[in-house]
């Protein structure tokens, strides 16, 4: 018994002195992890702000490893994965994060979000598309628009962009038209490819009723009425849309010349059109036309036109009509001519020789003028 007691009276003290000191341990170490993460997480913030973004996220590793449940940390993580290029890494670091049941409905949207970007980034359109699904009806709703009317363009995937952009057309009406009507214009030229004439009049006819100023359908419409045969109404139909846009006579008076051409009886009318054109929105062009329209008057034309706008490719028809130009003066005024003679984008500056509708190089729509870089 009074052993029993005296060993009672050893291990009280042992056992009080051993809680003490592993409390005083855990105390330690949870200092300790506590130093360290924070002075990782400011290693690495100080490393992206001098733009060091390796060190950065080895730093950001660092600190992620003593606090897994940190979800900035996550966060600014997978950012700098995406804006490396390591989009890999990016996307398993939000799925992680999308996988812990612990976060709350906004968190889970913003992680989203991101790994939506992720797989957009990384040309992942399929992956993306059903992310930016799965974010409607949420804060990032009009981002995810976007963001998916995006792909649907770099996948011409012309359906359902224009499906899109009808849902998207009661936040900016006129912008969305004339968006809708240029992807109705896509579908129509891709059922004109395959011969279906159908169905490319009828993409056509409803890009003019969701954009009725917009010039592109009004033309591919002139253009299959000419194939067909219908030379009037193909005619009539450039006319009328002279005289509603005459900034876009520029474009299409050189099919208005040559289709007046073998009309006499509809020259007076391409005349009197251009001639209108020519003095809401004067351009080479319509001065060529012009020219081509009225041969007994085009050395007059010219000269005029020359005194007002001094153009080379003016220059060039008004000496092809002399019988004596050296043929060398001709090519040397159309090797001075070609720069001037490209189209540029507003947006860009991309230049090409033919006229887009949606600019090559920064893919906005209706961003080229009609008139070319030698008369800007």
């Amino acid at each position: 018994m009074a052993s029993d007691l005296l060993w009672l009276l050893w291990t009280l003290p042992l056992a009080f002195a051993l809680g003490w000191w592993l409390s005083r341990f855990d105390v330690r170490q949870w200092r300790h992890t506590e130093r360290l993460a924070p002075k990782a997480y400011f290693r690495g913030l100080n490393h992206l702000l001098n733009e060091q973004q390796d060190e950065a996220i080895d730093a950001f590793i660092e600190a992620v490893q003593h606090d897994a449940d940190t979800l900035e940390l996550h966060f600014a993580l997978g950012n700098l994965f995406r804006r490396r290029g390591d989009y890999d890494r990016a996307i398993r670091v939000h799925q992680h994060l999308l996988a812990r049941a612990d976060l709350t409905p906004s968190q889970r949207e913003h992680a989203q979000h991101e790994l939506a970007l992720d797989f957009f980034r990384a040309g992942l359109f399929d992956r993306a598309e059903r992310a930016l699904l799965a974010l409607e009806g949420g804060r990032y709703a009009e981002q995810a628009r976007s963001m998916l009317l995006t792909i649907y363009e770099r996948s011409r995937d012309w359906h359902h962009a224009l499906q899109l952009t009808r849902e998207l057309a009661s936040d900016n009406p006129t912008h969305h038209a004339v968006r809708a009507a240029q992807y109705s214009c896509e579908i129509g030229d891709a059922a004109r490819a395959q011969g279906q004439t159908d169905a490319a009049e009828r993409a056509y006819q409803e890009a003019l009723t969701l954009h009725p100023q917009a010039v592109r359908p009004a033309l591919a419409l002139a253009h299959m009425a000419h194939a067909r045969g219908e030379h009037h109404a193909a005619l009539e139909q450039l006319l009328r849309l002279v005289h509603a846009q005459p900034q876009a006579a520029a474009l299409a008076a050189v099919w208005l010349a040559q289709w007046a051409q073998a009309l006499p009886e509809a020259r007076a009318k391409a005349v009197a059109a251009l001639q209108i054109a020519q003095q809401v929105a004067p351009s080479v062009d319509v001065t060529l036309a012009l020219a081509h329209l009225q041969p007994e008057q085009s050395n007059t034309l010219l000269d005029e036109a020359l005194t007002q706008r001094p153009a080379l490719a003016l220059a060039r028809e008004r000496l092809h009509s002399e019988p004596h130009t050296p043929p060398a003066v001709l090519h040397a005024i159309d090797q001075a001519m070609g720069p001037g003679q490209r189209y540029r984008c507003t947006r860009c500056g991309f230049e090409a020789q033919q006229y887009f509708w949606q600019c090559p190089g920064c893919q906005s729509w209706e961003s080229f003028p009609f008139k070319r870089c030698g008369e800007a």
